[in-house]
């Protein structure tokens, strides 16, 4: 029975280390581990060598229907839900693997990542309370994050269908349209 703890212990403190490394907020910490305040907040500062950040953790789903936000949640939002049908892991694992993804591909397309973990972890719960949806697009046939009484039927993403200053130069985060 000791050894099981320690094990589940020695996972917690696994996972705390790697959303840490990943820039996540103490409140997900908080939600994801059964560590208590003080523990996680002395394991924050010595892993990242700072105190954590302070405040409120960003509630709205706005954020994820302006266009570029949209694209990139998207994007992670895919990836979640690809590993999550094709891997046996826990929730907060499916996060952070489908995060860590998401940088990779971002990276290789050499765009700065929009997405922090923090966000994409709220994100999945957004969608797992329906307060967003994956909508498929009438266009493309991509996938994208939306409010659910978006009508699904005549759907074009932001890809197809691009603000009229999209794509102008490099302060609109390097994404190309051609």
């Amino acid at each position: 029975m000791r050894t099981k703890s320690l094990l589940t212990e020695a996972k917690q403190i696994e996972r705390a280390v790697t959303l840490i490394n990943l820039g996540a907020r103490l409140q997900v910490l908080e939600s994801e581990t059964d560590m208590s305040y003080e523990r996680l907040l002395r394991l924050y500062k010595e892993v990242s060598g700072k105190s954590p950040s302070k405040g409120q953790l960003p509630f709205s789903t706005d954020w994820f229907m302006t266009w570029q936000p949209n694209i990139h949640a998207s994007l992670f939002m895919n990836i979640h839900e690809y590993l999550n049908k094709a891997a046996e892991m826990d929730e907060i694992d499916v996060v952070i693997k489908a995060y860590q993804l998401y940088l990779e591909q971002t990276a290789t397309q050499n765009l700065e990542p929009l997405l922090s973990v923090t966000r994409a972890w709220r994100l999945v719960k957004f969608v797992d309370n329906g307060m967003l949806t994956m909508t498929k697009c009438s266009k493309c046939g991509g996938h994208f994050v939306t409010h659910p009484h978006e009508i699904s039927r005549h759907f074009v993403c932001g890809m197809c269908n691009p603000p009229a200053r999209a794509g102008k130069g490099k302060a609109a985060g390097g994404i190309q349209m051609h």
